[in-house]
Order: structure tokens, then sequence, then C-alpha cells
């Protein structure tokens, strides 16, 4: 039997700035055989997301860095193609965190198996993953916005600003997107149903007084004191609220009415 050949993007060197493409570079080997209590996946789906360039920095963060020779991190739905593990299948479908490459071994742990019938599979790694449950836990645990009230989202685009702006409209909330340039801006009212957008700090023409929540993504912690320090100067009385990182770093909720318990 002809043995599968794995490809996977590893980094090639650490980026300065943007990454180029010779800080990556593609390897070719043949894949690994899974042993007792692995299952061997394939990817189907990989979410390219705004803390993987973090991740190939060598500076402190949140998560450990990648190494040179490392494979790309990522989030993936992968289907089983062969198991020696009891409660995996070969043709079951799940969510892991593989990386960027076609074939990969995993001993189970993080998995989640995935139900086809109930959900395009890809929407795990979206609406139905991280950056979904990003935007539900921010906006609807945290900030508990009251029908009629304003939700202001930062970076109103992406997976997590898009869907707290949808939920936002489901709880009868006015929804204020902030993004950059005219193709965004009209996304956000054709696509995803923003009552008004604003591009970048133009947030201010709009009127802050009138807002009751602002949600961001920001890429470390340190960014957050600024960002507080404005809010705090112009309306009086902001109160802060972060509780994990999500696509793009650690989101935040910022309550202008001041009766968030931390």
């Amino acid at each position: 039997m002809r043995k599968q050949r794995n490809r996977k993007i590893v980094m090639a060197s650490r980026p300065v700035g943007a990454p180029k493409l010779s800080d990556f570079r593609l390897v070719e080997e043949d894949a690994p055989e899974p042993r007792d209590g692995e299952v061997l996946l394939r990817t189907l789906w990989l979410s390219l997301d705004p803390y993987m360039r973090g991740r190939m920095s060598a500076g402190r963060s949140y998560a450990k860095p990648l190494e040179v020779g490392d494979t790309i991190v990522g989030g993936t739905v992968n289907q089983v193609v062969a198991s020696k593990r009891p409660d995996y299948a070969v043709g079951d479908v799940v969510l892991g965190y593989a990386g960027w490459q076609y074939l990969a071994i995993s001993d189970g742990a993080g998995l989640r198996k995935l139900d086809p019938g109930r959900a395009p599979i890809s929407t795990a790694l979206g609406v139905l993953g991280m950056p979904g449950m990003t935007a539900y836990t921010g906006l609807t645990i945290i900030g508990q916005p009251k029908a009629g009230e304003t939700v202001v989202v930062a970076a109103a685009t992406g997976p997590v600003g898009s869907a707290v702006g949808q939920i936002a409209k489901i709880k009868g909330c006015r929804a204020v997107g902030i993004a950059g340039g005219a193709q965004k801006c009209r996304m956000l009212v054709d696509e995803f149903g923003f009552d008004v957008i604003e591009r970048h700090i133009g947030v201010l023409e709009f009127g802050l007084e009138a807002a009751e929540f602002f949600f961001v993504l920001v890429g470390k912690e340190e960014a957050l004191v600024g960002s507080e320090s404005v809010l705090d100067s112009v309306l009086g009385g902001v109160s802060l609220s972060c509780f994990g990182a999500g696509a793009g770093g650690v989101a935040c909720v910022f309550d202008v009415r001041g009766d968030l318990s931390g």
C-alpha cells in the first residue's frame, strides 16, 4: 500500500514587521502512523486568525511562541482517516488544532466531534466556534445589554465583531460598527445588518454619549490602559471587563453605564 504523504507549512524565520514568503517553508514528508491511543487526521478547514502573527514573535504573550521549524498553529476541522482509539472511528469529523498541515496525529486531547447534519462544519471555526463564543460571552453574559441600548463594535467586520453586532440586533439593541474602508462599511450594513457604520476614529463623529457598550479586541493587555483612559476621559465612569483571548487578542467590554462587576 502506498504510504500517504503529508504537507505542512513551518516557520522558517521569525518575521520582522509584516511576514514575508521567506518566513515560511513547505515541508513534504511521509505521514505519521497512529499508535495505540492515537488518530490520524486529515485537515478539511483551517482558520486563519490574527493571533498567529503574535505566536511567531518571541515576545511574552498569553501563549508560548513558535520556534523556528515549528508547524504554524491554527484551529482546524478534520476528518479521522485512521484510528487506534475506540472513541473515534474512521470518517468522524472533529474540531482540532492541527495547524497548517494536511495530515496530523492526535492523542485525542482537545478534539471535539462535530455533527455535519446540524450545521456546516466550517462554522465550528467561526460563529459556532471560538469567535462566536467570544462574542456571545462578552456581550450577553458580561455586558447583558437591554433592548434599545446602543452597542459600538470595533473591528466590526471580523469574525468576533460581526457576531457581536448580529447578537446585539437579536437582543433589540442598536448596533454601531467601526471598520476601515468603504467596502467593509458597506458589508456591515448590507450583510451583517448593523444600523450605523463608522470608519475607525470616526466614531467620535457618531457621538460617544449615545452608546452604552463598546466591544473591542486588542492585541496586547497593555493596550487596555490607553483605551480605558480615552473613554473615561470623554465619558467618565467607564467600567472595563476583560474575559480572555479572542481571535485578535484580549476581548473587552467597556460599559458606559458603569454597572459591570469586574
